[in-house]
């Protein structure tokens, strides 16, 4: 079956939705006001290395980054000019992680900048889905694409068909509903995600208890895992599976690893720790899907949304907006989302920040 790529836009976010049918195979949210940094090639300049850490902090144009350092970059000192690439991007709290380029760059010295920006995510998913015909609704929104993909991009009036968008809202819930009666609980930690299988009925009938829960969890196991690469959960990453004891849990190891197998990160099945929990590692590159969902920026696009979506409909006028401190800040770096509303009403957007709300609430002004 055919894989297509939709492209559903709001004032500074595009949600790109890999489909085959209506399974949804990849998700990624693309933010051109706000782009995560992957693949940016920057001139920076060391700040302080810490061998403790075995790495140093580099200055960057857009804040600061850590570089580990191998045994032959050990030269490096404080306030040389290095070239670097962001290989992870800012998450958990913590900045981006860097690595040295090998590119060229003539002006190595000089301020910090950024020299050339890495793939966006409609541009990674075109690669990873390279036969995958695009769709748009609002094809102004990727009209700064290389002109080789913005060819391939077809105009559609619907964003995305009800039952992907189903299956996308059903991504911002912490609870995951899978086959065989099972249900998911995630649970993202500074230092894990933990995954908690609940078997519920699985073991009503005459089947044995332990044979039951072995087949529902063995059929939950590949929805359950395509969760990760649709969530980009990252980093350490525990299953604790449902009903089984600790002995029995080791012969799933074939599924799980099964089931990672077609994870473009290949993440790996390391084991099971003594209490019988799966013991996954997924790389951590981009940022995970609940980091986007939540704080000032999440808020300050919804308040577009929200604008938008009125102002598109008779008789077509654009609410204000009243927000709180951090709303209003996360507006102000966001000048593309602005401009996008701006765009699709025919008018800026009137903004007035009342330090009395709440620094996340918002609220519109229909004056």
């Amino acid at each position: 079956m055919t894989v297509r790529l939709l492209a559903a836009s709001s004032p500074g976010e595009i949600r790109i939705a890999a489909v085959e049918g209506e399974r949804l195979l990849d998700y990624a949210l693309w933010r051109p006001g706000a782009p995560d940094g992957v693949g940016d090639l920057h001139r920076g300049r060391i700040e302080s290395v810490l061998p403790a850490l075995g790495g140093a902090f580099v200055t960057l144009c857009s804040g600061s980054g850590f570089l580990p350092l191998r045994d032959n970059e050990r030269h490096l000192g404080d306030g040389d000019p290095v070239l670097v690439r962001i290989v992870r991007s800012a998450q958990g709290g913590k900045g981006p992680r860097l690595r040295l380029s090998n590119d060229h760059d003539p002006g190595i010295v000089g301020a910090p900048a950024l020299l050339a920006p890495g793939p966006d995510p409609l541009v990674r998913l075109a690669a990873a889905h390279p036969d995958a015909s695009i769709t748009s609704d609002d094809p102004a929104a990727v009209a700064g694409l290389a002109p080789g993909l913005r060819q391939r991009i077809a105009r559609s009036a619907a964003a995305l068909p009800a039952a992907v968008e189903e299956q996308v809202e059903d991504l911002s819930s912490a609870t995951i509903a899978l086959p065989g009666g099972m249900r998911a609980s995630i649970h993202p930690t500074p230092a894990l995600v933990a995954i908690d299988l609940d078997g519920g009925g699985t073991s009503a009938g005459r089947q044995d208890k332990q044979v039951a829960q072995f087949a529902a969890n063995r059929q939950a196991i590949g929805p359950l895992l395509h969760q990760l690469r649709l969530r980009n959960l990252s980093g350490a990453i525990l299953v604790d599976l449902a009903g089984l004891a600790a002995r029995k849990r080791a012969a799933l190891r074939p599924e799980i690893e099964a089931a990672l197998a077609s994870d473009p990160l290949q993440p790996r099945l390391l084991g099971f720790t003594a209490l019988g929990l799966a013991e996954i590692l997924r790389p951590r590159i981009h940022p995970p899907l609940h980091e986007l969902l939540a704080g000032p920026h999440a808020a300050a696009l919804a308040a577009l949304r929200a604008a938008d979506r009125i102002a598109a409909a008779p008789p077509h006028r654009l609410p204000g907006l009243v927000v709180g401190l951090e709303v209003g800040m996360a507006l102000e770096r966001d000048r593309p989302a602005r401009d996008a509303l701006a765009r699709r009403a025919g008018q800026p957007i009137s903004i007035r920040i009342d330090p009395s709300l709440p620094v996340l609430a918002w609220s519109l002004d229909h004056g």
